[in-house]
């Protein structure tokens, strides 16, 4: 069993650093789709093949499934199934937690061995004890966490920025972080099985968040549609171009409208791909 760390760099090395956010509004897909919950899974298996070969990871959100029901949910593993098939990992975006027997569930939920999802998102902001089980798991079963530490919003930093004695909250909780991920390093990465969630839209953090935390994979989003661009994430990223993911969904998902969608998300796919590979070549 790979641990996590070691799988997201191999399959990174093999695509590109693009992870494809799967997003879907009823309201938004294309007019050949029935706005129905088979409609949404079929939307995103389209999506899926149209990058399968361009992008590391898919990351499908949960509430745009939630939203929909039980029905959602099925739509939701189905489509996760489906990635898994097609050789992509799968990050849950959930930013689950709790403590006690609520959080052994969320990490039985989505990081047991049965489960078509070779990651999860993570809020910390209810102490290491939290984290616990979602390692335990992580380290039993080969899977990861993305933990959040400065996020995309505009808003963030009405907490994320807070003085904690000569630092901000952001960095006090990337040292914290960081210190969670050295329990479990991959043997061919040095990279653990923990990573950070930190967005594009804060180039300058982003920068010094790298080197507090130099043993965390990095998931970026905030590129595209929020305005983050490949020279904002470029520092993101380790040496030679290793240690991150960037996330885009919307700029994917609606490229077209029309009957093109497939080939549109494709080709959007592949810009950023180019992109974020010419800003890093000198990394």
């Amino acid at each position: 069993m790979q641990p996590f760390g070691d799988a997201l760099a191999d399959r990174i090395a093999k695509t590109s650093p693009v992870c494809v956010g799967l997003d879907p509004q009823l309201s938004k897909l294309p007019s050949s789709l029935p706005k129905t919950p088979e409609g949404v899974r079929a939307f995103c298996e389209g999506i899926i093949d149209a990058t399968a070969d361009i992008a590391a990871c898919v990351k499908p959100q949960l509430a745009f499934y939630e939203v929909l029901g039980w029905e959602g949910m099925k739509v939701f593993f189905e489509v996760c199934a489906y990635a898994k098939s097609r050789g992509l990992l799968v990050i849950a975006d959930g930013k689950r937690n709790d403590i006690g027997s609520t959080c052994e569930a969320y990490a039985d939920a989505y990081l047991s061995a049965d489960k078509p999802i070779d990651a999860l998102t993570v809020t910390p902001f209810l102490g290491s004890d939290s984290i616990q089980p979602f390692l335990k798991r992580c380290k039993e079963n080969g899977k990861g966490i993305f933990v959040l530490v400065k996020t995309s919003n505009k808003s963030s930093g009405e907490l994320q920025d807070l003085p904690v004695g000569d630092e901000s909250l952001h960095e006090h909780l990337a040292q914290l972080v960081e210190s969670w991920g050295l329990s479990d390093l991959g043997p061919e990465t040095n990279l653990s099985c923990v990573g950070a969630v930190v967005g594009a839209t804060y180039p300058e953090e982003l920068k010094y968040l790298r080197t507090l935390m130099p043993h965390l994979p990095f998931l970026i989003p905030g590129y595209g549609a929020q305005g983050g661009t490949a020279a904002d994430v470029r520092n993101g990223f380790l040496l030679e171009g290793k240690g991150a993911i960037v996330n885009a969904s919307r700029s994917i998902l609606y490229a077209s409208s029309g009957d093109d969608w497939r080939d549109a998300a494709k080709a959007a796919a592949e810009v950023m791909a180019k992109e974020i590979k010419d800003v890093l070549k000198d990394r």
